[in-house]
């Protein structure tokens, strides 16, 4: 864990939300200018944010760009960005739970004050091939020679989800899902479809439940 949190520079997230930040170079340049580099789990104590001992981070693309915390996040499951593509950006005062896989093949986009609890499966990418053949071959590739360099026919799109949303557990969410602000998924859902801001949604696929007070 040690040797592979230190290939990363975390920094703090200045702006008060971390959507402002889509463009990939202006990303990478902050990083660059304002970044601190840890050599173990626990970004040091001014930013107040954290990897525990349940973290895994796998960025086989070992780009300091496409993995961005902000300020009090606090991570335990499994972050993952493909070697293809992909970027993970969390915002300020976050959390991950234990057992929750975050895969990016594209990107993610969580905002700041968002909860993700336990055993939640975010991922933006359909992860294999839909045809068979095509799929055995790529797998065959994957086991033989690592991870690929290329997308291939693999089908990815990004997933937003937007400050102060809470993901219940066991939850999974697909590719090209926005999570609106505000909004809370009940544990178990299967979200396939956008999410309105300060709504609850529930079940497998997850519909509307009811819609939440957003007074703030």
């Amino acid at each position: 864990m040690r040797n592979i949190i230190s290939k990363f520079l975390l920094k703090i997230i200045g702006r008060k939300n971390i959507l402002d930040y889509l463009d990939i170079d202006q990303i990478k340049t902050e990083i660059e200018k304002n970044c601190i580099s840890k050599c173990d789990i626990q970004v040091s104590k001014p930013l107040d944010s954290r990897f525990y001992g349940t973290a895994v981070v796998n960025n086989f693309q070992n780009d300091i760009s496409n993995l961005v915390l902000g300020q009090n996040t606090h991570i335990r499951g499994e972050l993952l960005i493909f070697k293809y593509g992909g970027k993970i950006l969390i915002g300020e005062n976050c959390y991950v739970g234990e057992g929750t896989r975050i895969w990016s093949g594209e990107s993610i986009f969580i905002g700041n004050n968002v909860l993700i609890s336990h055993n939640v499966n975010i991922i933006d990418t359909n992860s294999h091939e839909i045809n068979f053949l095509e799929r055995t071959e790529r797998y065959k590739e994957l086991i033989s020679n690592g991870h690929w360099d290329t997308k291939g026919n693999i089908i990815t799109s990004p997933i937003i989800i937007k400050d102060y949303a809470w993901i219940s557990f066991g939850t999974t969410i697909l590719k090209g899902v926005t999570i609106g602000e505000g909004a809370i998924v009940g544990a178990g859902s299967v979200v396939t479809k956008n999410v309105p801001d300060w709504t609850l949604v529930a079940g497998n696929p997850a519909k509307q439940i009811k819609t939440l007070n957003n007074a703030k």
